[in-house]
């Protein structure tokens, strides 16, 4: 390919926003970021690294910064493409690059921070008529307020979380105002949380990429939306919560549903919605939505994640380190490195820009796939 990439991880925590603050993930994605780096690297595909000779182990050795000089950096090593395995939000670095010939795999920041909002994400999806679960809105200063008709159990979240960090299940109000009066004491979640109706049938998630170009089973298909993968079950709750894949790895409690199952009406549907869901969000790469299905079989959307980890076994000792996409991704026959390069045929290039304090609804692009050595 004519273009080098350089991976971008998140080197400082997010901006707190209405209160709000995203938990940042211990070494902020860099040992998925290293892990997509050796994999392209280990395939003949350019990549620039911080340093010359990058270890197989250290994985701040495969990644940039998300900062201006980690950027700069970069640009200096003659990176063109940025792939953008960060946590986003409006007013990232990132932006101040927009007017540079550049090419992006990633997300448009500003939407990130809008969807990264659950409370805000789960109003507009229930508002085109997406199944959700029935949530009411707590913040520090009405935790003493809220509904008292609630039917428990009932789930804790985070408005701006991060996977199942900092997510619980209450059985009672006692319990309930225990855990309220936790989060808020340790402010590690900001002045905001949810709670959420409790789904007790099965757990799936549903891996939806963007339009555009793939190349599957040794055929070039075009989609002009949003399409889903095939669904990944999950099993083995901890307290009724998919444990956090940084505990356990997801390739011991999750699975692709067979082929049986995929084709239920009830996985249709779903897959339908998380589709329907994508499109509303104009996404630019893979999102992960997580569904739960209710007393009756249908599946609701409860979790959307804007950006889905992409973790890969590229590495010795990292073998069992395929993320629940690429685990959806075998599905349709893709290894790690069929994912990642068809993740690099999504990527965009902002054509008529704004200033990054304007707000963009859906930003121009162009998508340039001739410089990558992709069949």
């Amino acid at each position: 390919m004519n273009y080098v990439i350089a991976i971008l991880y998140q080197a400082t925590p997010s901006p707190i926003k209405n209160g709000i603050q995203k938990p940042m993930k211990p070494g902020g994605y860099s040992d998925s970021g290293a892990d997509i780096a050796c994999e392209l690297h280990s395939k003949g595909i350019k990549v620039c690294t911080p340093v010359d000779r990058p270890h197989i182990e250290n994985d701040l050795d495969w990644v940039f910064p998300d900062t201006d000089d980690g950027i700069e950096n970069a640009i200096r090593k003659g990176a063109k493409i940025f792939w953008l395995n960060t946590v986003l939000y409006k007013g990232h670095p990132i932006e101040k690059f927009f007017d540079r010939d550049l090419e992006l795999v990633g997300q448009i920041p500003h939407q990130v921070d809008t969807y990264d909002d659950k409370w805000t994400t789960n109003k507009l999806l229930k508002a085109h008529g997406i199944l959700i679960p029935k949530t009411t809105l707590i913040t520090e200063d009405n935790s003493k307020g809220y509904d008292q008709d609630l039917t428990f159990p009932v789930v804790v979240k985070p408005i701006r979380g991060r996977g199942s960090q900092g997510v619980s299940v209450v059985r009672d109000k006692n319990e309930l105002d225990a855990k309220l009066a936790d989060l808020f004491s340790s402010r590690q979640y900001g002045s905001s949380l949810y709670i959420e109706q409790f789904l007790s049938g099965q757990e799936i998630t549903i891996t939806v990429m963007p339009p555009g170009d793939y190349y599957i089973n040794g055929e070039n298909k075009h989609f002009e939306a949003p399409w889903c993968l095939p669904p990944v079950k999950r099993f083995n709750h901890k307290g009724g919560i998919a444990p956090y894949n940084g505990v356990v790895a997801v390739v011991e409690n999750s699975a692709l549903l067979d082929e049986k199952e995929r084709n239920s009406k009830e996985i249709k549907d779903a897959c339908h919605q998380c589709e329907k869901a994508a499109k509303l969000l104009n996404i630019k790469a893979p999102i992960r939505i997580d569904c739960r299905a209710g007393e009756k079989g249908h599946y609701f959307l409860f979790d959307l994640n804007m950006k889905p980890n992409m973790t890969g076994p590229s590495r010795p000792h990292r073998k069992n380190q395929d993320s629940l996409s690429l685990l959806a991704a075998r599905g349709i026959g893709w290894n790690y490195l069929d994912l990642l390069k068809n993740m690099l045929r999504q990527r965009w290039k902002v054509s008529n820009l704004l200033t990054v304090n304007e707000t963009v609804s859906t930003p121009d692009t162009q998508v340039n796939k001739n410089n990558l050595d992709l069949p």
